[in-house]
């Protein structure tokens, strides 16, 4: 019978001071388990890269700018260095936390406004595979910048803007079609396609007769692989970089 007293005043011991150590051990958990953190941004690399006070680079989750040398880098740049450049800024990290350049993964708040959607809304990046929680957010960001046409979403004024139209894209053989449905030849001379990453295919000098078409494959991106089993995009640009085709699967 003592026994069993001394076990209950051993039990009811521990259940006061785990009361009262509560709030100690919540934030201590919060602490440890939480993926927010904070930096100043002393460097924007480009318009999805940005470097911390402690020469830590973050990759942007959930978007894609074009790359140095295409059009568009430095109007991304210019415009994520104009949001955020020497500011203190928010760093959410979600699922992985570093990319295969050891930039960690972030989405980035300033004043609790995403950046990273912000980015797409004002037409400078692309909604690139973002994660599960915000990609319905992201992909609505897109659809609306490319009804307003903004800077990435500019739409072409190519005469053969409505004529190129996006046959097939076949995941098995990793080829593209492009067909001309017009009654004269189309000028694709220095077109481009494009995944949602950095993979890029653009043509020479070319032209497409009318109603013919023609197969671009994964060699001709120079890539084993180009349109990924998971979902992918398709962007198919004209020679001064502007949208002739979108398309999501």
């Amino acid at each position: 019978m003592e026994k069993k007293i001394l076990i209950y005043l051993i039990f009811l011991l521990l259940f006061i001071l785990i009361i009262l150590s509560y709030n100690k051990i919540d934030s201590f958990v919060i602490k440890t388990f939480d993926d927010t953190n904070s930096g100043i941004v002393t460097r924007v690399i480009d318009g999805d890269t940005i470097v911390d006070q402690n020469g830590q680079s973050y990759r942007l989750l959930g978007i894609n700018t074009p790359e140095k040398g295409e059009k568009g880098y430095i109007e991304a740049k210019n415009f994520l260095e104009s949001l955020i450049l020497n500011k203190t800024v928010s760093l959410k990290s979600q699922g992985e936390e570093y990319d295969l350049y050891n930039r960690r993964l972030a989405y980035v708040y300033l004043n609790n406004e995403n950046i990273n959607l912000k980015m797409i809304n004002e037409g400078y990046a692309s909604a690139y595979f973002p994660t599960e929680m915000k990609k319905e957010e992201f992909y609505s960001a897109w659809e609306k910048c490319l009804e307003e046409g903004k800077n990435l979403c500019e739409k072409s004024q190519d005469i053969c803007k409505n004529c190129i139209l996006l046959k097939e894209i076949n995941i098995n053989t990793q080829i593209i079609t492009l067909e001309n449905q017009c009654n004269f030849k189309c000028n694709l001379s220095f077109w481009t396609i494009k995944d949602e990453g950095r993979k890029k295919y653009v043509f020479g000098k070319f032209y497409l007769e009318n109603k013919k078409s023609v197969n671009i494959s994964a060699k001709d991106f120079k890539q084993d692989y180009v349109w990924t089993k998971t979902g992918d995009s398709v962007f198919v640009k004209d020679a001064v970089n502007k949208l002739v085709i979108y398309y999501k699967y």
